[in-house]
């Protein structure tokens, strides 16, 4: 296992200008992925509003950034119940998911029949095509919160179980050879030397899956067509008022960036817990 050695071992015999040099890179390293985004977000906004402002025949298919913000200031009591709409079938969606994805990708790997069973009906679902079986979900469990929670499910369920699977698959042979000389038994590895070889697998499915289970919810708003940011979405085009359609996009950004971020901080405590050298090199 790879240790890393800690700040206050590297800068004993440090001069206090360098110590003030690494403190600055530290201060940049953790800024940086934060500023960066910004800065590109806000240029890009400023470039909008100018292209808008420069070329007035585009608003009548383009809104400015500016008449975005001031109609999402206007249609915000229109907007929240929708936005929660939204965020609640796409969380519970991705909860579901995320506990049914692990548990058949961590049953897949541990039983070499069951992943023969089943891992090529799971590629067979994976290849049909979405949107296609939105009616049938709609015959099936209504135009209700059912269907859009089951179409998001569907649609985010299988990179979590594939992620889980092909992680806890790639763990070292040396690092399970140590534990069968130890005489640990089959559990003990799965939880200590698996799962820990397979966290950035792990949280990369849910990543992606957490963006599906909203892709799912969008699309069974749209088919139901009955609530959520999608049914504002589908009403604003129809009325072809790109303001509105940019600020309902804007909400569900603010979704998928929440509940991603509670993804990564959750990823982070898992790291911390399993110790972050252990997880990202293992052994050496």
């Amino acid at each position: 296992m790879t240790v890393l050695p800690f700040a206050s071992d590297t800068a004993v015999d440090a001069t206090p200008a360098q110590r003030m040099a690494r403190r600055r890179r530290l201060r940049w390293t953790v800024v940086r992925p934060i500023l960066l985004p910004l800065l590109f977000a806000v240029t890009w906004l400023a470039t909008w509003q100018w292209g808008v402002e420069c070329f007035p025949q585009t608003r009548s298919v383009l809104s400015s950034p500016s008449e975005i913000g001031a109609i999402m200031g206007r249609s915000m009591p229109l907007l929240l119940p929708q936005l929660a709409s939204t965020a609640r079938e796409a969380v519970m969606g991705f909860a579901l998911a995320a506990v049914i994805g692990m548990a058949l990708g961590a049953a897949i790997t541990l039983s070499r029949r069951l992943e023969q069973a089943l891992f090529p009906h799971l590629v067979l679902f994976q290849i049909i095509p979405k949107i296609a079986l939105a009616p049938l979900f709609v015959i099936w469990f209504g135009v209700g919160s059912e269907s859009r929670l089951v179409f998001a499910l569907f649609l985010s369920f299988f990179p979590i179980a594939a992620a889980t699977a092909g992680g806890l698959a790639r763990t070292r042979p040396e690092a399970l050879r140590l534990c069968a000389a130890l005489t640990a038994s089959p559990w003990r590895i799965f939880v200590s030397v698996r799962v820990p070889f397979a966290i950035p697998s792990i949280f990369a499915g849910l990543k992606m899956g957490m963006t599906m289970a909203l892709i799912g919810t969008i699309m069974g708003e749209f088919v139901t067509g009955q609530q959520g940011l999608g049914y504002i979405i589908m009403f604003a085009a129809a009325n072809a008022d790109s303001a509105l359609t940019f600020a309902a996009l804007a909400l569900l950004c603010v979704v998928g960036l929440a509940v991603y971020g509670v993804v990564v901080a959750v990823e982070a405590v898992a790291q911390r817990w399993y110790g972050a050298p252990f997880v990202t090199e293992g052994f050496n």
